[in-house]
């Protein structure tokens, strides 16, 4: 029998429109939905070791904590790791989803060397911030 490691973070987005929400992250990101409860408009959505909850305002048991006012998640960004940061941009240009910033390279100071990534960030349906990026390794 093989244990399977569930992730210690993840994060749950109130959303105004789960069907919206699901066509970003699912139809354009490449989650996958683990599990859904339409009742409760809340979808589990998984893209690799990235675990996010997605559920909307107003159905089901909220936890708000004050104005859900738009963009909503501001002053954090959720950082994505996947293979091809760019190949995913694309599809965005190609749906017409505006990016937040273009494609960089970026090399960040660690330890004694530097990490580098590809990245780009973008606004989910609600305003969320995301940072897609792909690793380039270390130097």
């Amino acid at each position: 029998m093989t244990d399977v490691l569930e992730p210690a973070l993840v994060p749950e987005l109130l959303v105004a429109d789960l069907d919206h929400s699901l066509a970003f992250w699912c139809g354009l990101c490449g989650f996958t939905v683990s599990y859904a409860r339409p009742h409760e408009r809340f979808a589990y959505i998984v893209l690799g070791s990235a675990h996010l909850m997605l559920e909307q305002a107003g159905v089901g048991r909220n936890w708000v904590t004050g104005p859900l006012d738009p963009p909503l998640g501001r002053g954090v960004n959720l950082q994505i790791s996947v293979s091809d940061s760019g190949a995913l941009a694309a599809v965005l240009r190609d749906a017409d989803w505006p990016l937040f910033m273009e494609p960089e390279t970026k090399w960040y100071p660690v330890g004694d060397g530097e990490a580098g990534v590809e990245q780009f960030l973008v606004q989910d349906p609600d305003g969320y911030l995301v940072r897609f990026q792909s690793s380039l390794g270390r130097r």
